[in-house]
């Protein structure tokens, strides 16, 4: 076994446990911050795939924005403390049934086997192609989507407060 692929099944259990603490956990603030480390595995796994600049985007994204905000939101929210809030799944069976088709089809999958390949294909270098499309051809579309999301922050902090 090579260092690498220790290093991938130490990040693979890590990144899964985080992501059942997500799923499982009756505490939200607990499952937030799971979130976070479930992102932060999924970016180091990005990296051991040789794609520094998806794992980049995945810690600026989804740890830097999208959990933040999520919690930010859990925190504004004063229902969620309350002792009537559910955190109860009712679709349990329908769950279970869901993830067990899935693990069928993975499992056949595996078995199937892959055909191997000689080598990994030379992706063409994307990560200049996309820098200049977001600074020129989208720059509008993103500063939009950013004053979207303040907006909405605005909006939360402001329903939130007790008056």
């Amino acid at each position: 076994m090579t260092i690498q692929l220790g290093i991938f099944y130490i990040l693979a259990v890590f990144t899964v446990w985080a992501a059942a603490v997500v799923v499982l956990g009756k505490n939200i603030v607990r499952a937030a911050v799971a979130l976070i480390f479930t992102f932060c595995g999924m970016a180091a796994l990005y990296v051991l795939l040789d794609a520094e600049f998806l794992a980049a985007v995945q810690v600026l994204i989804y740890v830097g924005g999208i959990t933040i905000l999520l919690l930010f939101a859990i925190m504004l929210t004063s229902r969620i403390s309350s002792a009537t809030a559910r955190v109860i799944n009712d679709q349990v069976v329908l769950s279970a049934i869901a993830a067990a088709g899935i693990l069928v089809g993975l499992i056949y999958a595996a078995m199937r086997g892959i055909p191997a390949l000689s080598g990994p294909p030379r992706l063409p270098e994307t990560t200049p192609f996309l820098g200049r499309a977001l600074l020129t051809t989208y720059a509008l579309p993103f500063e939009v989507a950013s004053i979207l999301l303040l907006a909405g922050m605005v909006g939360a902090i402001i329903l939130a407060r007790k008056e």
